[in-house]
């Protein structure tokens, strides 16, 4: 696949429209390429916007054909291009402020949530949530080796209650992070993780359109959690997790 044919596929990928092979194909391409994966991640942004923008019935008028004053066409329109360039520059601020610890940049903690829900979400949507399925942590742990600059801490926390489901490779600012999930009943659990050249912090927490995130770091790692589990069950995840490294 070329990036013409990303061109041409991505509303389709995005919708969940195109068939098995090329949907792998597509995901593939996007394994090498950064400038398709920018174009598929601002197409994700760009939807979510889109859908959490207000819903407003229109007016009967409207409904019956009639037209919109002539002395009000002005003011609507820049009402229009005002909301479309509020959506453009919350898709490329979503996606340029996010900055991992080794590129020696500041991290913005809130950019970086929005970004982990964001990946989180198109996992769930295209049905990637795994590069490699098992329950078995000396499974997912040797499949990370030569794919990754590090090694992801991987524990199986079946006996706390959420039991290691397998592992991918996601991106975030252009580099490669390994992603760990989890169960929880019928939910799902992300917990990315990177190399953090900052000292131990104690988890944080965020919640954003019905997600909630942890973020701590811990022995060198930065691990985010991400999920719409209630918050003390995401919290017990963390506490299973810093227990067992």
């Amino acid at each position: 696949m070329t990036c013409a044919d990303v061109e041409r596929d991505l509303d389709a990928y995005v919708d969940r429209e195109l068939d098995p092979a090329p949907r792998e194909a597509m995901r593939n391409h996007l394994l090498d390429c950064p400038a398709c994966r920018r174009r598929v991640d601002d197409r994700f942004v760009l939807g979510r916007l889109v859908r959490s923008l207000p819903y407003h019935t229109a007016p009967d008028r409207l409904r019956a054909g009639a037209s919109v004053p002539a002395t009000r066409r002005p003011l609507r329109r820049m009402v229009t291009w005002a909301a479309a360039a509020a959506i453009a520059v919350s898709v490329s601020g979503g996606v340029a402020l996010l900055r991992l610890p080794w590129s020696g940049a500041t991290l913005a903690t809130d950019t970086a949530a929005a970004d982990i829900v964001n990946s989180h979400v198109r996992s769930l949507m295209v049905d990637h949530l795994f590069d490699v399925q098992s329950t078995d942590q000396h499974t997912v742990k040797p499949w990370f080796a030569g794919k990754l600059d590090f090694s992801p801490p991987v524990q199986d926390l079946a006996s706390s209650g959420y039991p290691l489901a397998g592992g991918r490779i996601d991106y975030l600012s252009e580099r490669p992070v390994a992603v760990l999930v989890y169960r929880r009943r019928q939910h799902t659990i992300s917990v990315f993780v990177w190399p953090a050249a900052e000292r131990d912090l104690a988890p944080q927490t965020w919640s954003t359109r019905g997600f909630h995130v942890k973020h701590w770091i811990r022995g060198g790692m930065s691990f985010w959690a991400v999920s719409d589990l209630n918050d003390p069950e995401l919290s017990g995840l963390v506490r299973s997790l810093q227990a067992s490294q």
